[in-house]
């Protein structure tokens, strides 16, 4: 185990590691601990009751956070005429075809969200060894191949994001900044936590949540009773 720093170390005396706290306390506790000289990120890791090594219990979507991240995302989309017209008007970052393939194969990668649609898929393909293991691969089930491109970019402007459980079955987003008003939080961490219970898999057996814990970019986890999270 990393030798945690004086700081953590006081932080980590203000939680209860023995108590399991109720969401709402779990997010207040988290704005209280955020002491760090820049806008600390408020997080969210959800243990989930899935086994990810089966294509059937897979957990991946996307939701819009009411309140955004707070963190301003730069979109590309793939689009050629009045789509990247489209995409153009609704504030995406960069809009173009060959020419942004191109590029990012040179190595040129400043971007957070990519969006394509379909009929640029052929071209985009041959990104996929640059932008897959990124996550930065526009693909159908996150809305991120479409032909309402418009839509997509104002969705993530807005503060759509994606998630998916890793290969431990743990699901980390963010939940938006320390800075934020616990309610904006409090309504953010129940839409991300209604987005997850929504994509649970059929195959999924027993309990779903197995475990729910808060933290700030250089916090301690809190931990929350799950059971007062499915319960909601």
């Amino acid at each position: 185990m990393p030798k945690r720093g004086k700081r953590y170390q006081e932080l980590v005396k203000l939680i209860d590691r023995d108590k399991l706290y109720d969401p709402e306390e779990a997010i207040a506790l988290a704005k209280r601990i955020a002491r760090a000289k820049f806008d600390e990120t408020v997080e969210v890791a959800l243990r989930l009751g899935i086994d990810p090594r089966h294509a059937d219990q897979q957990v991946r979507s996307t939701v819009v956070l009411p309140h955004g991240t707070g963190k301003t995302r730069k979109v590309l989309v793939f689009a050629k005429g009045e789509k990247a017209k489209e995409a153009e008007e609704a504030g995406a970052d960069y809009v173009g075809a060959e020419d942004l393939v191109a590029k990012i194969q040179e190595g040129w990668l400043d971007f957070d969200v990519a969006i394509a649609t379909p009929d640029m898929m052929g071209m985009v393909g041959k990104l996929g060894r640059i932008l897959g293991p990124r996550g930065l691969m526009p693909n159908p089930k996150t809305g991120t191949v479409t032909m309402e491109v418009g839509k997509a970019v104002r969705e993530v402007k807005a503060g759509k994001i994606e998630f998916r459980a890793d290969k431990t079955g743990v699901v980390h987003a963010p939940i938006g900044k320390a800075s934020f008003e616990e309610e904006k939080l409090k309504e953010n961490f129940w839409a991300l936590v209604e987005a997850v219970i929504k994509a649970k898999p059929p195959a999924a057996k027993g309990q779903y949540m197995k475990s729910v814990t808060i933290s700030t970019t250089m916090g301690p986890g809190i931990r929350v009773n799950p059971r007062k999270v499915m319960g909601k």
